[in-house]
């Protein structure tokens, strides 16, 4: 049995209230009027360059309410940042220093955006199966906006955060990893995208290089997709989409609930709606944090499906089982 938990997670003190950011006024007014309607009503806001300290915080706590000491720790996964400090130094390896986790095998993910932590998990998931040396994997993502714009038009609000999970073979976490599954299509590998090359960082921007294609393209490839993993999942562990109770999945806006309601035919969990409008939209992180909230009225026993995507593209379907509590610690959000 692989378990997934605890979780733990840090904010920046700093809380921005979204219909106060000075970037509204550089809008024009039908991106102003989306913006506001997104349903997200607060963000934190971290300095430059705090992923590395979030994401130390996160960590440590998260080993804390394992009772694992970082010498302990098998293996480290860091799920990356769109912008890194530096090019060619690792983010990965400067962690486990500073967390002192020397034994550990340490390697970073990314490249699948929102999604990259999805692949962590399976990157955590064949460490732990594959290797009978290897018996706990954390699995760390910090999320900081890459530019000074926190509205990723035509998408959402992006927040400041990191969060980090322990997976293991002991029956220790919150979940049963039950059934994984992750796939990508390259046909959109630079959809959203920065020009940074020759660019001073002020003048970053995230751009959509076709908007019609997100909108509906993409959003009709990733419901077929979607459907397919969800169904083939189910199955093969099964398992109906009654089973499953409100599904969980990414924080991105109130019409994207919407859409994937319609689309698969089912309901989001209100956690998503509640942290949506808290955190705004977390990369990786939104995962995580939906994750912890959830286990908080999920019975044991009970099935979670967790779903993930990207505009990268790539899409994730996760199969949890809720696990009685061994401890008490939980996530404070």
């Amino acid at each position: 049995m692989i378990t997934l938990g605890p979780v733990s997670a840090e904010f920046p003190e700093t809380r921005l209230t979204v219909s106060e950011l000075t970037e509204l006024a550089e809008l024009p007014e039908h991106r102003r009027v989306h913006a506001l309607g997104l349903g997200i009503t607060t963000v934190h806001g971290a300095a430059e360059d705090a992923d590395h300290e979030l994401a130390a915080a996160a960590a440590e706590k998260a080993l804390a309410r394992a009772g694992l000491a970082a010498e302990e720790l098998d293996a480290m996964l860091l799920v990356g940042g769109r912008a890194p400090r530096y090019l060619m130094s690792s983010e990965a390896t400067r962690l486990q220093h500073r967390l002192g986790a020397e034994r550990a095998f340490v390697a970073g993910v990314s490249e699948l955006g929102c999604a990259s932590i999805s692949a962590a998990f399976t990157l955590a998931a064949g460490l732990l199966r594959g290797d009978s040396r290897c018996g706990t994997v954390l699995v760390v993502a910090a999320a900081s906006a890459p530019t000074r714009l926190r509205y990723r038009a035509p998408m959402t609000v992006l927040g400041d955060g990191a969060a980090a999970v322990l997976l293991s073979t002991a029956e220790t976490g919150r979940y049963q990893l039950v059934d994984h599954m992750v796939r990508s299509d390259g046909k959109y590998a630079d959809l959203f995208r920065i020009d940074y090359r020759d660019v001073p960082q002020r003048d970053w921007r995230e751009e959509c290089a076709d908007e019609a294609t997100y909108s509906f393209r993409l959003a009709v490839e990733s419901r077929k997709r979607l459907a397919t993993m969800n169904a083939e999942l189910l199955e093969r562990n099964g398992l109906g989409q009654s089973d499953v109770g409100p599904m969980l999945m990414q924080n991105l806006s109130v019409g994207a609930f919407s859409f994937w309601e319609e689309a698969l035919e089912t309901t989001i969990d209100r956690v998503c709606h509640a942290n949506l409008a808290e955190f705004g939209h977390l990369g990786s992180m939104d995962v995580l944090v939906n994750l912890e909230a959830a286990a908080r009225h999920r019975a044991p026993g009970d099935h979670v499906l967790l779903l993930n995507s990207s505009p990268v593209a790539a899409w994730s379907s996760t199969l949890l089982r809720r696990l009685p509590d061994r401890r008490t610690e939980g996530i404070e959000l």
